[in-house]
Formats: structure tokens, sequence, C-alpha cells
């Protein structure tokens, strides 16, 4: 269970850090938040940020296996770069209209799932 735990963290995570980085862009798209000076959008990001940390920290606790989890060190950044990814693609072309996946994003997305395959070989 602690390696769903950590999974299911990581998304959590994950989808609020894309949201820290690139959610403010939606809120200007949306006239939200034009008026804001740079140190606002960086405060706002900052506080989702905040609530990502709480999220990716247990899950790197938990699923670490110095600390009883089923990952190495390795894996667990694997994994958080693969969810990332796709959490992004996600994100993106829902939130964002005028982007979309294309040949090549397929592509890189086959390297990133053979770079779990090798991270996970004994």
């Amino acid at each position: 269970m602690k390696g769903i735990y950590t999974v299911l963290l990581l998304i959590g995570s994950n989808v609020l850090m894309t949201l820290a980085w690139y959610g403010h862009l939606k809120l200007q798209e949306m006239k939200i938040s034009n008026s804001w000076p740079l140190i606002g959008v960086i405060v706002f990001s900052w506080c989702v940020a905040f609530f990502e940390y709480c999220l990716a920290v247990p899950a790197n606790r938990i699923g670490f296996n110095g600390n009883g989890g089923p990952y190495s060190l390795m894996q667990l950044k694997v994994i958080q770069e693969a969810v990332s990814l796709v959490v992004f693609t996600v994100i993106v072309t829902t939130m964002f209209k005028g982007e979309s996946l294309h040949w090549n994003h397929a592509a890189a997305f086959l390297c990133l799932i053979a770079a779990v395959y090798f991270a996970f070989m004994k």
C-alpha cells in the first residue's frame, strides 16, 4: 500500500506544482491577474507550491525504502518525473486550448516509459 500512497501523493503534488508554475498564465488569460505585479504572481505561486510540498514530502518519506517504503531514491525520482509529465500534459491540453499533443511528445513519453522500466530493473 505504501507504493500506491506514494504515487497518489505524487500525482496530487504534481497537479499543485503544475498549477503553481503555469496556473498564473491561465489567470492572466482569463484577465484575472493582468494587473498583478510580478511579486504578486510569485507569492500566489508560492502559496500553491506550499501545498504541493505538503504532499511531495510525505510521498517521498513513505515511498523511500530507507523508511520502509518500496522505492529507492532513483526510482522515486523517475516516478516523480513520469507523473510530472503526464500531469503537465493533461492540465495543459485541457486548460490551454492552443496546446496539443504531437508525435514528438508521444515519442518523448515512450522514452520516459523506457526510463521507468530501466530504473526498476534489478
